[in-house]
């Protein structure tokens, strides 16, 4: 069994899909910025998240996708992939025939819209751990979902289901973070979801992040963790201070959009997103770009 504490420590990025202007999915720039995370260090590569905006890709594109990172990364780091919804058939039809071939792990967002109670969450996720061939990373974000995951639903899994290995924290609670870090099992792992919060995430027992500015800045934010979780905590509080009004700026109007604009001023591809998302105000985009100056600029060793 893979254990996260072996594979998902330390910097994760949820990587964007790039398109072109007409809708179209850029592979070549999708093979250019999964190189440049690893060359730039990052640890493990998350595919057809939320910042990869899943939601509006079809079917057919997500396993282009997915066959264009896994043929790119060619085994150089991880690679986790986003298979979740509000749909729990759906999820295990899709899990049953997917082929896993080249990937470590699932990503799955709990429910959103529905919003089930925490039986029904827990039911979910039960489900899926009974069919997935692979380990489950859990996904809690009730800013999107509309409901948490909560403290003693996910230590129910984490405690029942050895291939639920790790939660994607982005509550931004850290009470409840800390309860389940308290009182979790050896084999799972909290993961945080909020680029923010990494390093206070870390300090109480959190193994790393995955990370939304790591598309546009990865040696910053691997950087970051890896002195946090040596304990180097002066050095990574400072790349956390050089970083932090940049995240900010990228979560001002809509996420990835923001991502995508620093990734279209750092030439790495366009700032198109698939509607309902938009791009970014002017205004928006110019602090981005000013702000993306200053970080570039900023040492990293």
């Amino acid at each position: 069994m893979v254990q996260t504490r072996n594979i998902f420590k330390g910097t994760g990025v949820a990587i964007v899909t790039p398109f072109h202007n007409d809708d179209s999915i850029d592979f070549k720039s999708l093979s250019n910025l999964v190189n440049f995370q690893i060359e730039n260090k990052v640890d493990y590569l998350v595919v057809l998240g939320t910042t990869g905006e899943s939601v509006t890709i079809s079917n057919d594109e997500k396993k282009a996708i997915i066959n264009t990172v896994i043929g790119t990364t060619n085994k150089r780091v991880p690679i986790v992939v986003g298979i979740g919804g509000n749909n729990t058939q759906d999820i295990i039809n899709k899990i049953r025939t997917f082929d896993f071939t080249g990937v470590d792990a699932i990503l799955s967002v709990s429910p959103y819209y529905n919003k089930p109670s925490q039986a029904g969450i827990y039911e979910h996720y039960k489900i899926i751990a009974s069919i997935s061939p692979v380990p489950i990373i859990i996904y809690n974000i009730p800013g999107r979902t509309g409901s948490n995951v909560s403290a003693e639903t996910t230590l129910k899994l984490a405690h029942d289901f050895k291939n639920i290995i790790a939660t994607k924290e982005a509550s931004g609670n850290l009470q409840q973070i800390m309860q389940i870090i308290k009182n979790k099992p050896d084999n799972f792992e909290v993961i945080s979801g909020d680029d923010a919060l990494a390093l206070p995430l870390i300090s109480i027992g959190g193994i790393g992040v995955i990370s939304v500015i790591a598309n546009a800045f990865p040696r910053h934010m691997s950087e970051m963790i890896n002195n946090a979780l040596k304990g180097n905590y002066e050095r990574a509080r400072e790349l956390n201070y050089a970083m932090i009004d940049m995240i900010g700026l990228l979560f001002a109007e809509c996420s990835p959009s923001g991502i995508k604009a620093a990734l279209e001023i750092k030439k790495l591809c366009t700032s198109h997103v698939r509607l309902p998302l938009v791009k970014v105000s002017d205004s928006l985009y110019q602090k981005i770009n000013e702000a993306t100056k200053l970080l570039d600029s900023y040492s990293i060793k």
